[in-house]
């Protein structure tokens, strides 16, 4: 659509006859009104209804990545002036970043800072608001001056300095509220600006109204070392969108366009599996050779990305970080690169995928640092806060605030804003240049002899439960759930008679692990499991077992003795029956722990042949077990129960009302395959 745009007409003030300046990647909707000299920047989206008008006061300035939503009213009075961030004179100020939402009123003279937002039916007039100030609905701001970072609640009239500056700060959950704000209205901005190009909406055209066809055919022109990586760390990264619910769609570009950040918008995919998502990826990977390819993950009820990764580049290497660095920060004191530890652990290890965890969870990044002696008080002092949109972002900030701490320790902090806690502490960097991933790992965790003399029972314990063990429960800790324990000797563990142990209270990882290695010491011989417990909603979180009777802990991940292959082949043992379940896969025994874990419950769908082309389900007897086990059974009861049907389950969530994720597949009629 074209703008409508003029110059401004000639008056006793001003024959300028100045027109807008409006750049190339702006969406300007043609039902909008922009007039005399308005200078809008990058990626400006002006919704339909607006009106803004220098034809008075005059310049106006929009900054990049600006929303200006409909109805909105930009206009300025002959006199008075505002000095911009250009340290120029402006009638009309607005930073980067700011939302102008519905029907607000900016009238100059007026200062709008970067990250603001201006809430329906607000008006500015003849004020300054500071940076990422947030004004609510229907509030009047006249003749002051609101400091950075300020709240405006809604009905506010703030029309003296005194008024102005007793304003509360702005909390962390208003702030991500605009950035969310921000991020929708930027993809509508691209949405806006694809409707209009004949190029981009031609193919999403073409794809709508035509079958998908697959693509498996073209499967033999991938690169081979695609596919290598593709079986890697990005089908688990697959599997992970896909647990949580997110869409998964692509994007393509040639050298020029990668240059400039100009994407094109590719095919989105529509699979039940990680496998199905591969092999569609393979698939457009092999339509495009040549080009850069990149993985986008959607969280469609939030309308926002929550990954953009590249799985190919025009040489036919596939990365499989998010954007990951070529380079790690190598510099040191004497010139030379830095220890590959360091290198590893920030650019493709444990800590940059959870980094990327934590950004996927709207959580926040921090950091601290201290010396030798601090470090032995715990008197860190706060460093940087990381403001990032990608892990590649947040850990190029981490890698230079480590360079700035040669020498110290430097930890990461993971903030849940929301709930004003701390979900992570963990160490990134020592004095020795070493770069621990683990998660308060406890001391004696690596104490295991390189020539195989014999340890301690207690060292052995200590050994085996500081693995991933120590991370479960610093994360239960994190979350605020209490921690208790469970026993049972053969036959009350063959009956799931289990004997409730002690509550464990504990405030570090290191407690709660010397805790756990004292209980299991009592009960030589038996089962030994933790048990993680929301104490708010009354309910367990966690069922592990920490001991079988020969002695090996059983924690996910734990580094077990050679020959114990038994103890390692489960990541929850609290269901030993589950491993041999002769029904369900691996991928629908995943997808059962996660649905629990979060506090849903499990519903099931069957459907005959007809039923199944017609994608008419019946729904079947609901499951409202939370223990793993007990779900198991239930589906495969239910699978049982209708042999020679399609059956499939998905998560409910029992406040909401509604579905968590896409229904899983786990029978079909013999006829049709295999499950």
């Amino acid at each position: 659509m074209a703008a409508r745009s003029f110059a401004a007409p000639p008056t006793p003030w001003s024959k300028s006859l100045a027109e807008p300046k409006i750049d190339a990647s702006a969406y300007v909707h043609s039902f909008s009104n922009i007039i005399g000299d308005v200078r809008i920047g990058p990626q400006v989206l002006i919704a339909p209804g607006t009106s803004i008008r220098a034809d008075e006061g005059a310049p106006f300035y929009i900054g990049e990545g600006t929303n200006i939503q409909d109805g909105v009213v930009v206009h300025g009075l002959e006199q008075g002036r505002v000095v911009g961030d250009d340290n120029q004179e402006y009638s009309v100020w607005v930073g980067k970043n700011a939302s102008l939402t519905h029907m607000s009123l900016i009238h100059g003279p007026a200062y709008v800072g970067d990250n603001c937002f201006i809430g329906f039916r607000s008006t500015v007039f003849n004020a300054r608001v500071g940076k990422g100030c947030i004004v609510m609905m229907h509030a009047l701001i006249q003749d002051v001056e609101i400091p950075p970072g300020k709240y405006v609640p809604s009905g506010a009239v703030i029309t003296n300095q005194q008024q102005a500056d007793r304003l509360s700060d702005v909390q962390a959950q208003d702030t991500d509220f605009s950035r969310h704000v921000v991020g929708i209205n930027e993809a509508l901005r691209a949405g806006y600006l694809c409707a209009g190009d004949t190029a981009c909406i031609t193919p999403i055209r073409d794809e709508m109204s035509q079958p998908n066809q697959g693509g498996r055919d073209r499967r033999a022109a991938t690169p081979a070392s695609t596919s290598a990586s593709f079986s890697g760390d990005l089908a688990q990264q697959v599997q992970s969108l896909l647990n949580q619910g997110y869409k998964i769609s692509t994007e393509y570009a040639n050298e020029r366009r990668f240059r400039t950040s100009s994407w094109t918008s590719g095919k989105a995919i529509e699979a039940r599996s990680a496998s199905e998502a591969i092999a569609a990826l393979e698939a457009i990977v092999a339509e495009h050779p040549g080009e850069y390819v990149r993985l986008i993950g959607i969280d469609s009820k939030a309308k926002r990305r929550v990954l953009e990764q590249i799985i190919q580049r025009p040489d036919g290497q596939a990365p499989t970080q998010a954007k990951a660095t070529k380079t790690a920060n190598t510099k040191s004191n004497n010139g030379s690169t830095q220890s590959p530890a360091n290198t590893a652990s920030f650019q493709g290890g444990d800590l940059a995928q959870q980094v990327q965890s934590l950004l996927n969870q709207g959580y926040k990044i921090s950091t601290e640092y201290a010396n030798e002696r601090r470090f032995r008080t715990s008197s860190w002092t706060s460093g940087k806060a990381i403001e990032a949109r990608s892990a590649s972002e947040a850990i190029a900030a981490l890698e230079a605030i480590v360079a700035e701490h040669p020498g110290e320790y430097v930890r990461l902090i993971g903030i849940d804003s929301k709930a004003k806690r701390r979900v992570l502490e963990q160490i990134i960097q020592r004095p020795g240049g070493q770069a621990p991933t683990q998660a308060k790992a406890t001391k004696t965790a690596n104490t295991k002899s390189n020539n195989g003399s014999a340890q301690s029972p207690a060292n052995t314990a200590s050994v085996q439960l500081g693995g991933d063990l120590a991370q479960q429960v610093q994360s239960l800790l994190n979350q605020g759930y209490k921690i208790s324990t469970e026993y049972a000797n053969e036959r009350r563990f063959r009956t799931s008679s289990w004997t409730s142990g002690k509550a464990i209270e504990a405030r570090s990882a290191s407690e709660a692990i010397a805790a756990l290695e004292a209980i299991v010491a009592e009960h030589p011989g038996e089962y030994v499991r933790l048990i993680g417990i929301d104490s708010k909603a009354k309910r367990r979180v966690l069922e592990q077992i920490i001991q079988r009777p020969d002695g090996a802990p059983t924690a996910k991940g734990a580094n077990t003795a050679p020959g114990n292959s038994s103890t390692a082949k489960s990541s929850t043992a609290s269901a030993p029956q589950i491993e041999n379940s002769s029904l369900l896969n691996s991928e629908a025994i995943e997808q059962v722990r996660n649905i629990l874990a979060q506090g849903y419950k499990i519903g099931t769908e069957h459907a005959d042949e007809r039923r199944f082309r017609t994608s008419s389900w019946h729904t079947c007897s609901p499951i409202e077990t939370n223990r793993e086990v007990e779900a198991i059974a239930a589906l495969e009861a239910c699978m049982a129960s209708h042999a020679g049907e399609y059956v499939r389950f998905f998560g409910i969530d029992p406040k909401a009302k509604r579905r968590v994720n896409k229904p899983l597949l786990i029978q079909q009629p013999a006829k049709s395959g295999s499950r």
